[in-house]
């Protein structure tokens, strides 16, 4: 099986990623692994899509960092081949650090997953579920009962009366973005400067209000769901608790936040389970998921984080069930072919 990881670009990636850690594990159970980035495909005027694909070498690497290693020394020596060759492949890019810098290649990703799809490979998490979850509007589909209350607006005054319904302490962000950027706890003590926190957010978009979970002073919990449910090995959850520096709000680990083992109960079970009848509609096959209390924060469904932390932290290779789970999907799609869609077979 030829397993291609999409990913913004290769000097981005990082031995301990998620991605990495997939791809690493694809290799030690004897499986191809290539990377793709926004500029390497290429649709050629037979209406063929071939992509520009970095191979892994074939020599086994006995770690992640290994692997890694192996990986820089074949990043500039793509290979072009035709997309139908590519068994999986698998979006890891996270549009929100190319909005900026690299606009055109925002939804890259998307588009070329999509016409993967057309072409019989399939395509995780489904590219058309992803194009409503480019923004965190894409959080508001879910129930209710797992968010706290949000306004999304870019009219000062809209925050300003929604700050003052929620006892002035709330949490403002960015609509588009990740990793804890432009994120501001608006409380007493810092209400005064509520207007630049607004005017630094607004000036790239729309600003995301929400109420303030006290929970969350302890920190959240990244929880990975596969096929719609926990990840987990024997009674080990692929999960870990956030939790934020001295004076930083922001529990993302390259934010400065720390990750400390943390024990699932059926309060986040449950929060799972009111949110995995969307998740499996929408065809997404792996997902972070960030709780505080009985609240979810955010919805990571493009490149969630963490999984090398939470095998570490829990002593299990998490990574060995994604990957034998994809092996499945392929085993799937031969023994009932054309039966399923990409959105179907993404889950099953």
């Amino acid at each position: 099986m030829l397993i291609a990881f999409f990913v913004n670009d290769m000097d981005r990636e990082h031995a301990g990623f998620t991605t990495t850690v997939l791809a690493h594990e694809a290799t030690r159970r004897g499986h191809r692994v290539c990377y793709v980035t926004p500029g390497d495909f290429m649709l050629n005027p037979q209406d063929e899509l071939h992509v520009h694909a970095r191979f892994a070498p074939q020599k086994k690497a006995r770690t992640a960092a290994e692997f890694f290693k192996n990986m820089q020394a074949v990043d500039h020596d793509a290979v072009t081949i035709d997309v139908r060759e590519i068994d999986v492949l698998m979006l890891r890019s996270d549009p929100s650090l190319d909005a900026q810098a690299r606009p055109w290649s925002e939804d890259v990703g998307i588009i070329f997953g999509r016409a993967a799809a057309e072409r019989g490979v399939l395509v995780l998490n489904d590219p058309d579920s992803l194009s409503l979850a480019i923004n965190k509007l894409y959080f508001q589909s879910f129930p209710e009962a797992v968010r706290a209350d949000t306004l999304i607006t870019k009219f000062a005054s809209d925050v300003k009366a929604f700050a003052k319904d929620h006892g002035g302490k709330i949490i403002l962000k960015p609509l588009q973005g990740s990793g804890g950027q432009s994120v501001f706890l608006v409380g007493s003590e810092n209400a005064s400067n509520m207007n630049q926190m607004i005017e630094a957010i607004t000036r790239d978009g729309y600003i995301i209000a929400q109420a303030y979970v006290p929970a969350a002073a302890k920190g959240d919990i990244r929880l990975f769901l596969m096929n719609g449910r926990p990840l987990q090995i024997g009674k080990k959850f692929a999960a870990l608790r956030r939790v934020s520096s001295k004076d930083d709000i922001r529990s993302n680990i390259h934010a400065g936040g720390k990750a400390e083992a943390v024990d699932i109960t059926d309060k986040e079970l449950r929060v799972a389970e009111l949110i995995r009848p969307k998740l499996m509609a929408d065809g997404m096959f792996l997902v972070g998921i960030d709780i505080v209390g009985d609240k979810i924060l955010e919805v990571n469904v493009f490149s969630p984080g963490n999984l090398q932390s939470c095998s570490k932290l829990a002593g299990v290779n998490f990574a060995t069930p994604i990957i034998a789970a994809i092996e499945r999907k392929i085993e799937i799609a031969a023994e009932f072919a054309g039966a399923f869609d990409n959105r179907a077979l993404a889950v099953m």
